[in-house]
């Protein structure tokens, strides 16, 4: 094969995106930043379009972000690439894995599926079951089941009136009619980002907390820092996202005195942490491996 046409699906003008695109360009000499919100489907003609360019027609697209903010468009979105694949465009990690990531609850219930230790959770649309979880768990996070960084979710705790801690799970159902709890964690202000390639394990960056912050996300101030996980740690989150068949994806892992537990596998991974974290170049690495792909077919 000549060098290949690959198109990158981001955010233009994000550091993640355009750092993907830069090495794209750089082994191939094309350069496309896709923004699904301004692509067309046209489905009598089997065309996929943006600004001109038939997304069918290239050899394949690098989705690093589909969306600035997880809803259900975001899976309308992704359902739009499956029309690419079916035109023969590769697409990593592959439309309908990467599908099974966006909804929190899918992501869930396959890890448990999978005998991977995460913790306590309930899902329920029913307010008193919710205010059981709460009592039982003495502090509960409420996670929306479309959400990044952290955006949506609240903590309720049971130190608190029924009366208020009733408001505050009708607050959030208000939003979100399945709601997704799980039992807050002590995470001592750190957790992990473990970084997988074509399922090939490649480091670890530690998410560190530099506040009272109950999160620790870039987003509340959190920062990135290098980790080196034991084994039983590198296994568990090899493990865990072996389900998925990801091309590339990020393991999210606290240490507990329990032991360690996945919060999720993410549909897109972390550059910048693997960067500035781990000192991991996930997008040459990341462009590499589909190059590297795409001369087998």
């Amino acid at each position: 094969m000549a060098d290949p046409r690959i198109g990158i699906v981001g955010i233009p003008g994000k550091w993640s995106t355009e750092t993907l695109a830069d090495a794209a360009e750089k082994r191939t000499g094309f350069r496309l930043v896709i923004d699904m919100g301004r692509v067309e489907l046209d489905l009598e003609n089997r065309r996929l379009t943006f600004e001109g360019h038939d997304l069918c027609q290239l050899n394949a697209l690098i989705v690093k972000k589909i969306s600035a903010e997880y809803s259900p468009n975001t899976l309308d979105r992704l359902e739009l690439l499956r029309v690419a694949e079916n035109a023969g465009v590769r697409v990593f990690s592959g439309a309908e894995n990467m599908l099974r990531l966006i909804n929190r609850l899918s992501c869930t219930v396959t890890l448990g599926n999978a005998g991977i230790p995460m913790p306590d959770t309930r899902v329920t649309e029913d307010i008193d079951a919710a205010m059981k979880a709460v009592r039982n768990f003495g502090s509960a996070v409420f996670k929306p089941l479309f959400s990044t960084k952290a955006r949506g979710m609240c903590i309720i705790d049971a130190d608190q009136s029924e009366k208020a801690m009733k408001a505050a799970i009708k607050d959030f159902r208000r939003n979100n009619p399945m709601m997704y709890i799980q039992r807050k964690l002590d995470l001592s202000g750190r957790d992990l980002g473990m970084v997988f390639l074509g399922g090939n394990y490649l480091g670890t960056y530690a998410r560190v907390s530099q506040d009272d912050s109950w999160n620790t996300t870039i987003n509340s101030g959190g920062r990135y820092e290098g980790y080196s996980p034991p084994d039983d740690v590198i296994d568990l989150a090899y493990r865990a996202q072996v389900p998925f068949d990801m091309d590339f994806t990020t393991v999210d892992v606290a240490e507990t005195p329990d032991g360690p537990i996945v919060f999720e596998v993410s549909a897109f991974g972390g550059f910048r942490g693997a960067l500035e974290g781990a000192g991991i170049d996930a997008a040459g690495s990341y462009t590499d491996y589909v190059i590297a792909k795409l001369k087998k077919q």
